[in-house]
């Protein structure tokens, strides 16, 4: 009977283990998107006045180089380097067509108790879009 009992409890700090990581994993992918939806954001308003399209509906065009160093700018302000390990800008960061932003952002996540499991972490990835919107 006591070797059904200690099963069970192991089988039950094992499950605990397991969730307990996967809402770490969870977690830190929500807090790298909510960054990446900010720096979208900023990126999507990253455009000069004099670049605003005349003819029909005005648009703003955004330029991919503009575009990254609103992203730098936003995270360095946030102080995201500081509090994601790994924190990386994605090359696919720029301008799509349509004056969209695009904003990747990749982090490791260090889920508890399973790091001696994956000491490297768990690669984590946010994509995040916006446009900026003009209208008379």
């Amino acid at each position: 009977m006591t070797v059904l009992i200690v099963g069970f409890v192991l089988l039950a700090l094992l499950l605990a283990a397991v969730v307990m990581a996967a809402s770490a994993i969870y977690l830190e992918h929500k807090k790298l998107l909510s960054l990446a939806d900010g720096a979208a954001l900023a990126a999507a308003d990253s455009y000069v006045v004099g670049d605003i399209g005349g003819s029909g509906a005005p648009s703003a065009p955004l330029v991919d180089e503009r575009v990254l160093g609103a992203v730098e700018l936003y995270l360095g302000n946030s102080e995201a380097f500081s509090t994601h390990d790994h924190l990386e800008i994605s090359p696919e960061t720029g301008s799509s067509p349509g004056g969209t932003a695009l904003v990747v952002l990749t982090a490791v996540a260090h889920p508890p108790l399973v790091t001696f499991l994956l000491p490297e972490g768990i690669p984590v990835e946010a994509r995040s879009t916006a446009r900026s919107r003009l209208t008379q």
